[in-house]
């Protein structure tokens, strides 16, 4: 369960160095778009170093390899594959990839005695990765998607919008499919980090079709994700006092029951636990 991800440069030291500080409920450190070309075998060398020889790690270690449409991902694995990580995005993510990733992670995790095995978020950003995204979530070790809308306008050839109607069908396509299989479903970052008006507004957007959670391309978007993808007060006060009810009408074995003249019954006291459930974890109540 995650609210926000945090995307950084796998070639920044110094941003790698307080990737634990910032409070993202996961860092991504990237070895794909955010990395030249020619710096790659410096971002994988200093991501290696960092995660080898820090205690204090962030709450979630996800790292973004480059695609396995490229000859860059092999290299990338060989370096990051270890205890110290969590979890491999994958951009670009089709099917037919996230099975062959699988494939490699057995092997690797098998041949470097892991304790943990390692789980992928897919990032949903061509079209045809739309239209797959229900059986994408299906995928081997597949914990959640990240929607991609920069690639995914650009593959569509449609303007990259701040209103973002041209990600609406994506949005729900992405959303529809990870609540489906109870996965993360992360909303694309927005890019404009001087803009927390439009952040604001864009985060209300993706919550309005089930996003549950957001990428940040900085450090200063973090704290309005975090408080927008949270449950409300007025929720979590709803959720607490159908929680109690709930428990109260159990005890005499009753199992519907009416709260303010409205019917509450088992999806509605699901919702409520949900609603309690992120609160808590994210110490809201």
């Amino acid at each position: 369960m995650r609210r926000s991800t945090l995307f950084i440069p796998g070639n920044n030291p110094a941003m790698l160095q307080n990737a634990d500080v910032f409070g993202a409920d996961a860092v991504i450190f990237d070895l794909e778009d955010a990395v030249n070309i020619t710096e790659k075998d410096n971002a994988r060398n200093l991501i290696h170093y960092y995660l080898a020889t820090h205690s204090n790690l962030p709450m979630e270690v996800v790292v973004r390899i480059n695609g396995l449409d490229t000859t860059f991902y092999q290299k990338d694995l060989e370096a990051i594959v270890s205890d110290n990580i969590d979890t491999i995005m994958l951009p670009k993510a089709r099917v037919e990839y996230l099975v062959k990733l699988d494939e490699i992670l057995t092997r690797l995790e098998k041949e470097r005695k892991l304790t943990k095995k390692i789980k992928v978020l897919p990032i949903v950003e061509l079209a045809i990765s739309v239209l797959e995204v229900n059986e994408v979530v299906k995928c081997p070790r597949v914990d959640g998607v990240l929607l991609g809308a920069e690639d995914l306008s650009s593959d569509m050839e449609v303007t990259r919008t701040k209103e973002g109607k041209e990600i609406q069908y994506a949005r729900s396509a992405v959303a529809m499919a990870c609540k489906a299989y109870q996965l993360d479903a992360i909303d694309t970052p927005f890019t404009d980090v001087n803009d927390p008006e439009g952040l604001c507004k864009d985060c209300g957007n993706a919550i309005s079709y089930g996003m549950n959670a957001k990428a940040a391309i900085h450090p200063n978007q973090l704290d309005t994700i975090n408080e927008l993808f949270l449950p409300t007060e007025k929720l979590i006060t709803w959720a607490l006092r159908v929680e109690k009810a709930t428990a109260e009408y159990a005890a005499k074995g009753i199992g519907v029951f009416s709260l303010d003249g409205k019917m509450i019954d088992k999806p509605v006291m699901e919702r409520a636990n949900k609603i309690l459930v992120k609160a808590r974890k994210f110490g809201a109540i």
